[in-house]
This record gives C-alpha cells, sequence and structure tokens, in this order.
C-alpha cells in the first residue's frame, strides 16, 4: 500500500483515500443493515418451532382403537375409522359409543390383514356420495398358494355401499402391479377430486421404482371413480410409456393428500429418509425425484444420496423438513372453532406425536407453529367437523379419538 502511494500524485493521493474511506463506510453500513429473514427457506426444522398461544381444549371422545390409519365422517356425528389389523369402526362423537362394521376387504380366515404386522394393512377411508372408499394391502393370492412363506401384496382400492352396520356391494377399483414382498411404504391416501379418485402409493423401499413409470409404487395415480382410467391422464399426453393410471412420480412413502378449498389444487406430504420429509402440489405429470434425490435427507447410515438435495429437472416440494417429523396426514383447516385458522395447512407429525399450523398464504408461509407436541401419542390422522372442530387418531395400541377445540 505505501509503495501504491508513493506513486501517486498528490491529488491522486486524495482520490485515493476518498475511494477507500466511502468503501469502508458503505461496508460498515451493510454490516448494520437487518437481513430479513427468508420465509420459505430450503430446510425446516420443526425445533425452532414456537408453541401455540392459542387456548385449546384436547377431549378424549372414546377409547378402544388399535393402531388406526385413515378416518371419514359419513354424517354430522358418525365418524368411520380403519384400523391396519381389519376392522373398521364407526364411533358416535358426542356419545363416543363403538360400532364394529362388517365387511369382506381381504378377509382370511383370522380376520386380520397379514400385512398389518408391518407397515401395511387396512389403511385409507374415504366417503364421497354414497360410496365408502377404502385402500389396503391385498394379497397377492397366486403367489401365496404356491408358498405361503413368500407373501406378496399390492395396494389395491375397492368402494362399497355402507348399509346399516355392514360394508356391501363391493367393487375392485385398483390394484398396484407388481405385487411385492417388502411390507413397508405402502403410501396410502386417497381423495376425490371432480369424480376423479388420486391415491398415493409408497415406493414399498425399493427406492429407484419410484423412477420407473412402468410399475405402480411411489407413484400418485388418478382413476375414475367406477376404476376406469380418464382419457387425459398423462400416458394419453405426452407421456406415452407412463402406466395408464399413473398421474405423478418418484414419491418415497406419501402418507398425506388434501384439497385445498381455497386455491383447489392438490397438496401430498410424504416421507424422506433420514431427514427431507416434504409435502407440495400434486403436479401432472411431475417427477418429485426419489431415490435421485432426497430433499435433504440422507441414508439411515448416514450416506448421502444424490449430488445435492433438490435438482431443477424434478419437482420442487414447497417445505422439507430437516430432522424428519414423520410426516403424516395434512389438511387445510375450514371452520368458525379456529376462524383464524382458516387457509392455514395443518400437518401430522408421528415421530414427535406433533400437530402442526403452517399459516400459508399465496404458496408462502408466513408463520410455523406447535399445536401439540408429545401428548397423545402417534398422531397419524385426522378430520374437521362442520363446525371445525378436530378429531385425531394415534397409531398405537388401545388408543383413543381425540377432539381439539377452543377454550
Amino acid at each position: 500500500l505505501v509503495g501504491k502511494i508513493s506513486n501517486l500524485e498528490p491529488m491522486n493521493i486524495l482520490s485515493f483515500f476518498y475511494s477507500r474511506t466511502i468503501k469502508l463506510s458503505f461496508l460498515c453500513f451493510l454490516l448494520f443493515i437487518p437481513i430479513k429473514p427468508k420465509l420459505n427457506e430450503k430446510f425446516s426444522n420443526y425445533q425452532d418451532y414456537k408453541i401455540t398461544k392459542t387456548k385449546l381444549s384436547l377431549h378424549e371422545v372414546t377409547r378402544g382403537i388399535n393402531f388406526g390409519w385413515g378416518m371419514t365422517f359419513v354424517d354430522d356425528h358418525s365418524l368411520l375409522i380403519t384400523e391396519k389389523g381389519g376392522r373398521i369402526l364407526k364411533i358416535n362423537t358426542i356419545t363416543g359409543n363403538i360400532t364394529n362394521i362388517k365387511h369382506n376387504i381381504n378377509s382370511t380366515k383370522s380376520g386380520k390383514n397379514p400385512f398389518s404386522n408391518g407397515q401395511g394393512g387396512l389403511l385409507d377411508i374415504l366417503y364421497h356420495k354414497g360410496f365408502l372408499y377404502i385402500s389396503y394391502s391385498q394379497i397377492d393370492k397366486k403367489n401365496l398358494l404356491s408358498n405361503r412363506n413368500n407373501l406378496h401384496g399390492s395396494t389395491a382400492i375397492v368402494r362399497g355401499k355402507l348399509i346399516g352396520d355392514e360394508i356391501k356391494e363391493l367393487q375392485n377399483l385398483f390394484t398396484s402391479s407388481p405385487p411385492l414382498k417388502i411390507n413397508k411404504h405402502w403410501g396410502s391416501r386417497i381423495i376425490i377430486k371432480d369424480d376423479f379418485l388420486y391415491a398415493s402409493l409408497g415406493d414399498r423401499g425399493l427406492g429407484m421404482i419410484a423412477q420407473d413409470p412402468n410399475k405402480h409404487p411411489g407413484s400418485i395415480i388418478r382413476i375414475n371413480l367406477d376404476g376406469t382410467i380418464p382419457s387425459d391422464n398423462p400416458k394419453f399426453g405426452n407421456y406415452k410409456t407412463w402406466l395408464p393410471e399413473i398421474y405423478q412420480i418418484g414419491f418415497r412413502n406419501p402418507q398425506g393428500l388434501t384439497i385445498s378449498p381455497f386455491d383447489n389444487d392438490i397438496y401430498f406430504s410424504q416421507h424422506g429418509p433420514r431427514g427431507g420429509d416434504n409435502f407440495g402440489k400434486v403436479a401432472y405429470g411431475g417427477n418429485l425425484g426419489w431415490k435421485e434425490i432426497a430433499w435433504g435427507g440422507t441414508e439411515y447410515y448416514g450416506v448421502k444420496i444424490g449430488n445435492t438435495p433438490f435438482n431443477d429437472k424434478f419437482n420442487k416440494p414447497i417445505l422439507s423438513w430437516v430432522p424428519s417429523i414423520g410426516v403424516g396426514q395434512i389438511g387445510f383447516y375450514k371452520g368458525s372453532t379456529f376462524n383464524e385458522w382458516n387457509g392455514d395447512l395443518i400437518c401430522t407429525g408421528s415421530k414427535y406425536g406433533l400437530l402442526i399450523r403452517l399459516d400459508y398464504e399465496n404458496n408462502e408461509i408466513l408463520k410455523k407453529e406447535i399445536l401439540i407436541k408429545d401428548k397423545i401419542g402417534r398422531i397419524r390422522d385426522f378430520e374437521i367437523d362442520e363446525k371445525g372442530d378436530i378429531y385425531l387418531i394415534v397409531d398405537e395400541k388401545n388408543a383413543s379419538l381425540w377432539k381439539l377445540s377452543k377454550k
């Protein structure tokens, strides 16, 4: 610096120090500018969320549910709940009375779904215009007859009518292909929009199968309500090699599906591996990228998955949780009980017994808060009644149905 100054003319020396002073002043100015945090950061850590200040009331409606998975209202006060083991219960939300619903879905001599010892079993249930739509782990009977110790299965969807306390007139709508032995990552949620049924299917633990559009695992499918194929599915557009039911690929274990009553889009949630749980929008012909990427997650033994957490050639989720929360069902709140929550996304997190609220507006998350943490168990699913009270079930034995309302 001394050498540089000695070679300068007097006027240039003044200019030299003046420019340095301006630059130094500007740098100091930058250091004191308050930096506005990004609302939609790359990863989200639930440990940074604050506990809600809303005064909540958590009431036990009834007890006796064994590993509940899905739930749906059939009228204002009758809630149907599936158990992984195979039972379907009808619960009166006022009296707490439980009625066992008869059915013949994938029945065995024991009446228990054999996949319920793992992550499969009787899964989601949805009531729509007089029909019940149910997803479950279906035994591949052809394989079962040849080798009872080598049980294979597929995700299947049926529909039937609730007549009295029995489901009758069952119709098979869909069976995933191929049948697989691994008893994990089944998904599975079902929703209906514009008379199309969407269902989420997990990768069954096979990873890159989710990038194969000739196989159903690791995808979201779209079918007509009678099980036929919509003529405008991706297969009949620019995705000629895809199976006709497939709407989007690249999923690991999607356990949440919902329709926003505010933008009419379909949203999903899914489990990442070790980190990388996420939620986002369902997209026609889309690809979430599993297992080329893992949304910030790694293998359980610590090895990196993919070169980057996200890749521009894949659809990007709206939010990715690191560490994982075990995200399950999601749903947009609509009701009068918590009027200030209207339009916000409610998320379950079974890993830490979480119920989370995301203040979601114009595709941006403005606030995150914890409503419940480690109070009632591994929250699996919830339903919101006409008033706006929230009913919750947990993935545990002899568990309760809970009602969340305002104090």
